[in-house]
Parts: structure tokens; C-alpha cells; sequence
């Protein structure tokens, strides 16, 4: 089901979307991008580190006639994993039992993966076409996060066809519980050496602060 375009990009820059760009003054910025060979097709060493620290993204997919849905996965970091250069897959977990993304990907594999890293405000856009692989229990566990509790139900391979990244603008400052937690431990680790240090300084005799 894939398609041949004249540049990666194309998979989302449709004719209708080139269109308004024309018309609203974007597309010769656009087309520069094309010459120059347009979006990443390969994982390169910085996808691969951002992946690497990923732990939540959502993952849209179409029905045959075209109605869209957008479904978060989540894991503990690196819980997404690279395959090849062209290839991530990830162990997809028993949830609601709805199978509303399997049920689209069985007609549609076209899919999209966004993944927001809000501490850092960036974000990226992945294109390609996802499967779904049930009949294979070793590369489910090899997939599987160490320690994790959840029940992996099957696997979803993405293959991608294009990647970009967007500039920060808009993007909200946040951070995940755990990475404040540790830095909150480590903030009152350091009030603890200090106030142990000033009572140790309040207890010596005066000629001994001098």
C-alpha cells in the first residue's frame, strides 16, 4: 500500500496541502526543504536517542473510510525499540479491549506516531505504515520492558517512511512526576548535608570558627 513520491515530505504534503502553502506564502520555503532532499527517511543517531528517552506518544491511524483515531501508548523509557534503520516496534499491552487502532490497521496501515518530550519542548511526527504481529512469542518478549507490569497482548511494527521534527513554539514546559521526584530528592539531600554542616559549625568553640 505504500506510495512513490517525488519527495519524503509528500506524504503529507498533498497537492491540497501545497496548494495553501502557495496561497499563504509558505510553499517556496517548503520547496527549498525538497531540494535539499526533503525530510528524513532513516533513523539517525539523534531519533534513535530521542526514542531511547521516549515514554509516552500517540499513534493515529484511519478506518477504510477515512475516519481518524488517536490512541496513547506508554511504557517506561525505551520501551519503543529500533529494529533497523527504517524500523521501530514496540510490545503493545492488553488495555480496554476496544481494538479500535488493530481494527484501522487492518484495513489502513498507513499510521503516524507523535511523541512530545515536554521538559525539552520539541516534538516529532512520524509517517510510515504499522502492523500488527500476533503469532510471535519471542519477539514479543524481546520486546517487553524488564520488571514491567503489563501483559503484552502483540506487537506493532512500524515501518517509516518520513520523520520531521517542529520548532518549540507553543509547546508547554512540563515534567514527568519521576524526574521531579529525583530532583526534588537530591534538592533536599543537599538541605540535609547543609544544615548538618551549619549545626556542625554552630557547635565548635568561637577561637575554633576563626
Amino acid at each position: 500500500m505504500s506510495d512513490v513520491h517525488a519527495y519524503s515530505s509528500d506524504v503529507a504534503f498533498t497537492p491540497a496541502v501545497k496548494a495553501i502553502q502557495t496561497r499563504k506564502g509558505s510553499r517556496q520555503g517548503y520547496a527549498n526543504v525538497e531540494a535539499r532532499g526533503g525530510w528524513r527517511t532513516e533513523i539517525d543517531e539523534n531519533l534513535a536517542g530521542f526514542l531511547a528517552e521516549t515514554s509516552s506518544f500517540f499513534l493515529a491511524t484511519t478506518s477504510a473510510d477515512g475516519q481518524p483515531y488517536i490512541q496513547h501508548r506508554g511504557g517506561p523509557k525505551g520501551f519503543v525499540k529500533i529494529l533497523d534503520k527504517n524500523t521501530i516496534a514496540f510490545a503493545d499491552y492488553s488495555g480496554n479491549r476496544q481494538y479500535i487502532t488493530q481494527g484501522n490497521l487492518s484495513e489502513n496501515p498507513r499510521a503516524n506516531i507523535f511523541v512530545m518530550d515536554y521538559a525539552h519542548r520539541r516534538r516529532v511526527k512520524i509517517w510510515g505504515e504499522a502492523h500488527v504481529v500476533e503469532d510471535d512469542p519471542a519477539l514479543t518478549q524481546s520486546l517487553m520492558p524488564q520488571d514491567y507490569k503489563a501483559r503484552p497482548e502483540q506487537v506493532i511494527l512500524f515501518k517509516i517512511s518520513a520523520w520531521d521534527t517542529n520548532c518549540p513554539q507553543h509547546i508547554p514546559q512540563k515534567f514527568d512526576s519521576a524526574d521531579v521526584a529525583q530532583a526534588l530528592a537530591v534538592r533536599d539531600g543537599r538541605i540535609a548535608e547543609l544544615e548538618a554542616e551549619l549545626a556542625a559549625l554552630k557547635g565548635q568553640p568561637a577561637a575554633a570558627k576563626q
